[in-house]
């Protein structure tokens, strides 16, 4: 079985951005360079002959090419408790608008459709009791930029550092 996700590779320059924004938290498990990511859509655990449909779907997808940039700092609650920090990404209605075509394909390759709203974000760390969450990031964040110009399907595993992503297939933007 394979653990798979669609999402936007970020650039050297944004992922120096965001390492710089870490830290001031106690209790924060933060991510290194090579999590960094935007998630477009979790897919979870499929078999192989299922992540091929899967890629044959997703190469169906137009994307056009547009300029992203990072946004404000963000958290998730879970029970009443902060359990992630993040760091949004804009313009939201367009990456909405790639993610509910990313969807729209995997439903077609049997992936059930995402129910649950869309907010475009690079996680940045995760905790159960993170001290001092609610006042990050102590400084304003860079508005760094870059064109998303491609999305990719990655595979998860499990390593004893958290998660380790490996990119199996990348689709380009289209041109017009």
């Amino acid at each position: 079985m394979m653990r798979l996700f669609v999402g936007l590779e970020l650039p050297a320059p944004v992922t120096v951005a965001l390492l710089g924004a870490m830290g001031g938290v106690a209790g924060a498990r933060w991510q290194r360079a090579e999590q960094l990511h935007l998630t477009l859509r979790f897919i979870g655990e499929v078999d192989r002959h299922q992540a091929q449909d899967i890629v044959a779907a997703l190469g169906r997808v137009n994307i056009k090419a547009f300029q992203a940039e990072l946004g404000e700092a963000g958290l998730f609650e879970h029970r009443g408790r902060i359990d992630t920090l993040w760091v949004g990404v804009r313009p939201a209605d367009r990456l909405a608008a790639l993610a509910k075509a990313v969807d729209a394909a995997l439903a077609g390759a049997g992936i059930a459709r995402e129910t649950r709203a869309f907010v475009p974000h690079v996680t940045l760390a995760r905790g159960r009791t993170m001290i001092g969450a609610a006042g990050w990031p102590q400084a304003p964040l860079p508005r760094t930029g870059w064109m998303v110009d491609k999305f990719a399907l990655f595979e998860s595993r499990m390593g004893k550092d958290g998660s380790d992503y490996a990119v199996i297939a990348r689709w380009p933007a289209r041109m017009a």
